[in-house]
């Protein structure tokens, strides 16, 4: 496997960024990984590396570059109850000051860096995201339909609000899955949720993962849930293969 850490241009300045592939046998299919409000770690190499591994080229870029390069906020090796909320107090102005109009300029420059890659295959690339992750992910695929085959949201909002969550659905093009956590969205909310995505008309998963915590996938925090973690490779794996290997 070949890893690598990267400077993307954008718009604004340069993002740090790690990224991994299979060293042969290429060009790969890219996919963009969003990582969740704690940004790029060990944990979230190794998601990365475990994507590569089935054979595509996989970019984690530091949405918060603006705010300096990885770490942009120094973390502990595990992030439990006694230190979230220490950890959120120093996270929270990072996302409220990472509006959609900056998400927006960066997607442009991750998606441009992707495409200019001898690595990647051509055509469209795939979007997954964890936590304020997955609504990046989203806010991508909803601006850049052409180029977005599929996107995928774990344990993350569906919109900053109702009206945005509306919105973002009405543009979407890309087969999705969104993984929620039981924490995060009650069973009306999601029957709400799924009826909207049936009005876009939307080819759609979206379900909640039973008995989960917000942030199940990420094995250095207390929400970790090593089933509901194999389950969120379950569904995305079969939805990179079926837009992407298979095109």
């Amino acid at each position: 496997m070949h890893t690598t850490t990267l400077r993307i241009p954008t718009a604004d300045g340069q993002a740090d960024a790690f990224a991994a592939h299979p060293a042969h046998d290429g060009p790969h299919p890219g996919v963009l990984m969003y990582a969740d409000a704690f940004g790029i770690r060990p944990v979230v190499r190794k998601l990365a590396l475990e994507l590569a591994g089935h054979g595509y080229y996989v970019l984690v870029p530091n949405v918060f570059y603006r705010h300096g390069p990885t770490p942009v906020v120094e973390l502990p090796e595990h992030i439990g109850a006694e230190n979230r909320p220490a950890v959120f107090a120093r996270v929270m102005p990072l996302i409220e000051a990472h509006t959609a109009d900056r998400v927006l300029r960066d997607a442009d420059a991750y998606l441009d860096f992707l495409g200019d890659q001898p690595e990647v295959g051509a055509g469209p690339v795939a979007v997954t995201g964890y936590c304020i992750g997955g609504l990046l992910a989203l806010r991508t695929a909803a601006a850049h339909p052409g180029r977005v085959a599929a996107v995928a949201g774990f344990h993350g909002p569906v919109g900053a609000d109702r009206a945005d969550r509306d919105r973002l659905i009405s543009e979407l093009t890309a087969p999705v899955h969104l993984g929620h956590a039981e924490s995060d969205m009650t069973p009306e909310a999601l029957v709400e949720l799924n009826r909207a995505l049936d009005a876009a008309g939307v080819d759609h998963t979206s379900e909640i993962y039973p008995g989960t915590a917000h942030g199940f996938t990420m094995a250095d925090t207390d929400a970790y849930d090593p089933a509901a973690s194999q389950l969120h490779w379950d569904r995305l794996l079969p939805l990179l293969d079926r837009t992407l290997k298979r095109r």
